[in-house]
């Protein structure tokens, strides 16, 4: 299965780069494309950890990736009726992602993929996920064949950092065998330096 994000975005934030590099670790470099990066974009824009780990990236549009067809992708899609299933597996080769299940408040930059390419879309619950989270989902719906409903789940998780400051995420993890909400390698430690930045400005910044 291959992972598409259409990175839709100006730079690399800290917190993409955390992001990016789990699901790097996660699915494999060679499962792992970043699509539709600005057409200037060069080499030397993409951070070097994330090249350092193989990363795939291209200025085309996911359309242009070859092997991928309309009838082969699917959409993450929370505008969709129906959920990811792992039936999928067998209808589809390329999972998109637009960007905005890493967004917070959401923009529907999904819809803009929707409506451009007429992909077939697939819903991944009604809450808000990280980019890694989504993609993590998804992988165990169609690589391990595992329900939506049996995936656990935590909902907006409160980050302490100390016994008087703490940090509500406004998004839906998966949790660990321990029931700790998943985050990506540093993402733990770049809320605590940040904290008094809000989770909007660490999506966001550059």
């Amino acid at each position: 299965m291959k992972y598409v994000i259409e990175h839709m975005e100006e730079g690399f934030s800290e917190w993409v780069i955390l992001e990016y590099t789990q699901i790097i670790k996660e699915v494999g470099k060679e499962n792992l494309i970043l699509t539709s990066l600005p057409s200037a974009v060069t080499e030397a824009d993409i951070p070097k950890r994330l090249l350092d780990l193989g990363l795939q990236w291209t200025t085309k549009e996911c359309v242009e990736i070859e092997g991928l067809e309309k009838n082969n992708v699917c959409l993450l899609d929370p505008a969709a009726e129906t959920e990811l299933t792992p039936e999928d597996s067998e209808k589809f080769d390329f999972f998109v992602f637009g960007g905005i299940l890493g967004s917070h408040p959401r923009i529907d930059r999904t819809g803009i993929l929707r409506r451009k390419y007429g992909f077939a879309g697939r819903r991944l619950g009604a809450l808000q996920m990280t980019t890694d989270t989504a993609i993590r989902t998804t992988q165990k719906i169609i690589e391990d064949k595992k329900s939506f409903e049996d995936i656990k789940f935590i909902d907006y998780p409160e980050i302490r950092y100390n016994k008087h400051e703490s940090t509500e995420m406004p998004f839906r993890y998966i949790l660990n065998d321990e029931g700790i909400p998943i985050l990506p390698e540093g993402m733990l430690e770049l809320i605590r330096k940040d904290a008094e930045q809000s989770i909007d400005d660490l999506l966001m910044e550059e």
